[in-house]
């Protein structure tokens, strides 16, 4: 289903590369909330760190960040915070690699890699098995997100789900970034994904895991890779057993999921203008379930969607729609069961 929005861009900032860019650079990073940080093991023994955020027995919402995102990424703690004052816990899953400490094998995260959050949320439904649990994902974990609701269909018991500024479409997405202004973003993504990838060949031979930095170091030498079609293929295609980048992207897409996302109603929430895909990327509403809402914004960016009339006093959106969101589909639920 199709919704109208009434999200209306700053005027001060009506560019999508102004949208996207200037909460990275100007939006403070919060420190008015607590934070506790929990490390699981995961079935292949290594490890996961996840940030809660709130205590006691209110409704739980996983977090999910982009690409080269973390817990600490400034939009997952403004949300974190949103969320708290609006009666929410959070969790926020660090994907492997992400949390400030390298993991213990080759393998990382990616866009169609599940597994990690299918972990997180049957542990989480082990220990509050009545609790009512929503997720967000944003961008890569939006991706992840979309793909797994659709992969466990009915399996999930999830109040409300949300997904912004999807890659719904991995190979269009990664075609876009290399034109224009939006090779700015690929520049930096890369180098910070190269550089990761280095470290983490350091870092396993420190840790005396000799097998596992030689698959890092069989990929070869990096520097010359400068699109994401090099390096997923380079990298990612050969770290995760895809047959190569244009299978890693076939199987990854979450658009394909959509129709089979039945059980958990959905919000899926896209910007026209977002600089890191193109229009095409964009679901038919016949591609979708019945369960699935989606909102398009002609302005917004990339995980960007500030408005406000004041200049340099904006209002971040996302902060308002999701937990506005998450309210209406929880009210829906005590509904239906009282």
């Amino acid at each position: 289903m199709l919704i109208e929005t009434e999200f209306k861009t700053a005027w001060w900032l009506s560019n999508a590369h102004l949208q996207t860019i200037y909460p990275a650079l100007m939006r403070k990073s919060l420190a008015v909330i607590e934070l506790k940080r929990e490390r699981l093991t995961t079935p292949d023994n290594d490890f996961i760190d996840i940030d809660w955020c709130g205590e006691g027995n209110q409704p739980l919402i996983i977090l999910l960040h982009g690409l080269s995102g973390s817990s600490q990424s400034v939009y997952i703690r403004g949300l974190q915070q949103a969320l708290l004052l609006k009666g929410f816990r959070s969790v926020a899953l660090n994907f492997r690699g992400c949390s400030g400490e390298l993991n213990y094998s080759a393998r990382c995260y990616h866009s169609g890699e599940t597994e990690d959050i299918h972990f997180l949320y049957q542990w989480l439904r082990q220990r509050e098995p009545e609790t009512p649990i929503g997720a967000v994902g944003f961008s890569l974990g939006g991706n992840v997100l979309l793909k797994w609701l659709g992969e466990q269909g009915n399996n999930l018991s999830l109040f409300a789900a949300i997904a912004v500024s999807v890659p719904l479409v991995l190979s269009i997405c990664a075609t876009k970034l290399d034109a224009g202004f939006s090779r700015i973003y690929r520049k930096t993504l890369l180098s910070e994904l190269k550089e990761h990838v280095e470290e983490k060949q350091r870092h396993l031979e420190r840790l005396g895991k000799f097998q596992e930095a030689n698959r890092i170091d069989q990929l070869g030498d990096l520097s010359d890779i400068e699109s994401f079609w090099q390096y997923d293929d380079r990298v990612v295609a050969r770290l995760h057993n895809f047959k190569d980048v244009k299978d890693y992207y076939q199987r990854s897409s979450s658009r394909q999921f959509l129709k089979s996302i039945t059980i958990t109603t959905t919000l899926l929430i896209q910007a026209v203008d977002d600089p890191f895909m193109t229009e095409k990327v964009l679901p038919d509403v016949d591609e979708l379930s019945a369960t699935i809402q989606l909102e398009i914004t002609q302005g917004g960016g990339h995980v960007g969607f500030i408005a406000g009339n004041i200049p340099f006093k904006p209002i971040y959106w996302l902060d308002q729609r999701i937990p506005e969101f998450l309210e209406q589909q929880l009210l829906l639920l005590e509904s239906m069961t009282d």
